[in-house]
């Protein structure tokens, strides 16, 4: 296995950087959001009919309207049917997730000001959201967990899974993580369709208040076209991982953690180590040839360390994370000496792993903070997915007279340099005695 070393300063490094940072976005291109753009045409004016037709077309699965949802029942059995040691991981993977998630919570505050302006927030869940669990190569119930559980533990009253159905059957690992998490509706239908319905709702799903979850290009896409109609949390796109490495790296730990994020099966995901170390380096690919000699998804490993794989090899540190702050990578391991020295220069990651024995796959499961994380380059504004994604907020402000007279110039002055005398006028006219026009 061959991937591309890359030098600091030359052009071919500045290249492949230019193509990292050409992924920001997520946009799918004209031809997807077209395609999406009918699909969620067709789930709006006929509902449950489009979600039958296109799951048929896509997923090549029939369903009839009573088979869309899966029942109470059916998640019972697939949890009582769950081996022991399955279900343990799963249930022990929950309690962390949750413990982790309820310190992320905001909380309400009410004050007075010095002028006895009474000023706070109320922090309230949304009633209803829908996450979105993908399917593709496999079956992914921590990500039922990642994004059941955070919405649980702000306090959402009704959470409504959708997934696509597989045409090799069902996939009773996703409707055991539904009832551990407390799933409230389950659904079998997944793509732009899926989210489609959860935005505006059909004859047997109704709408939510907000959307989350990863997906491919068209779920993403459908995500980002219907906001508005309701909230999404973030364009969730495919897997990347970036590992900063010196000399002390164990290089067979590097090379199974750049298999591991690249081995999702989409092929757009991302693989990049940057080292100090032309040593590492060298080391890293053999490991990598013997590690993919008897992975089952080798071929997708390979295609991904082709056409996003690199190994770039910069001069000390300070360059390392400039690199990174560039890229701004999902997942960010530091296999170096005294990482934790190091977070203080990261200003875009969705996720920092420090040293060789926390390695991504454990965030990705049960370390407890999220595996839904920004990806392509939007980890420079957006956040992991949290319980505070699903509160809502709202201002609270109760003035006093005094406090009025003595703001409400202020205020009216700051109006009349916008234009808006009716603004002004609604504060003088509160400065008047009773009865004055």
């Amino acid at each position: 296995m061959k991937v591309r070393i890359l030098k600091s300063g030359t052009p071919a490094l500045k290249r492949f950087l230019a193509a990292m940072l050409a992924r920001r976005g997520g946009s799918g291109g004209a031809e997807t959001d077209a395609a999406v753009a009918d699909i969620i045409t067709g789930v709006r004016t006929r509902g449950d009919r489009a979600l039958i037709e296109y799951t048929e077309r896509f997923d090549r699965v029939k369903l009839t309207p009573k088979r869309l949802r899966a029942t109470a029942d059916e998640l019972k059995q697939a949890l009582a049917a769950l081996a022991r040691e399955e279900r343990a991981a799963l249930e022990l993977a929950a309690r962390r997730i949750t413990a982790f998630h309820r310190r992320t919570l905001e909380k309400p505050f009410i004050y007075r000001d010095e002028l006895g302006v009474r000023l706070g927030q109320t922090v309230r869940p949304l009633d209803r959201v829908g996450i979105y669990v993908p399917g593709g190569m496999g079956a992914y119930p921590s990500s039922v967990l990642m994004n059941a559980l955070p919405a649980k533990v702000a306090g959402v009253r009704e959470i409504v899974m959708v997934t696509p159905p597989s045409e090799h059957g069902e996939r009773p690992a996703l409707l055991a993580a539904a009832a551990i998490a407390g799933v409230d509706e389950v659904y079998r239908v997944g793509g732009a369709q899926a989210v489609a319905a959860l935005a505006y709702g059909t004859a047997t799903i109704r709408p939510v208040d907000k959307i989350a979850g990863p997906g491919n290009a068209w779920v993403q896409a459908a995500k980002r076209m219907v906001y508005g109609a309701c909230d999404i949390d973030k364009i969730a796109g495919p897997s990347e991982v970036l590992v900063v490495a010196d000399d002390s790296a164990r290089p067979d730990w590097v090379a199974a953690d750049l298999i591991a994020q690249a081995e999702h099966g989409s092929g757009d995901e991302a693989a990049v180590m940057v080292t100090t170390s032309e040593r590492v380096a060298d080391a890293v690919m053999r490991e990598l040839t013997l590690a993919l000699r008897d992975l089952p998804r080798a071929e997708s490993v390979r295609t991904v360390l082709a056409r996003r794989g690199a190994f770039v090899v910069v001069n000390d540190l300070e360059e390392a994370f400039d690199i990174v702050n560039l890229i701004g990578p999902e997942h960010l391991e530091l296999e170096i000496r005294n990482p934790a020295r190091w977070v203080s220069h990261v200003r875009a990651a969705g996720a920092v792993f420090l040293g060789g024995e926390s390695p991504a796959a454990f965030g990705d499961y049960l370390a407890g903070p999220n595996h839904v994380l920004p990806t392509g380059g939007s980890a420079r504004f957006a956040s992991p997915l949290g319980a505070y994604d699903f509160l809502k907020r709202t201002s609270i402000i109760q003035c006093s007279g005094k406090a009025l007279s003595k703001l409400g110039p202020a205020v009216a002055r700051l109006a009349r340099m916008e234009g808006f005398e009716g603004h002004a006028r609604a504060m003088e006219v509160r400065q008047r005695p009773r009865g004055k026009n």
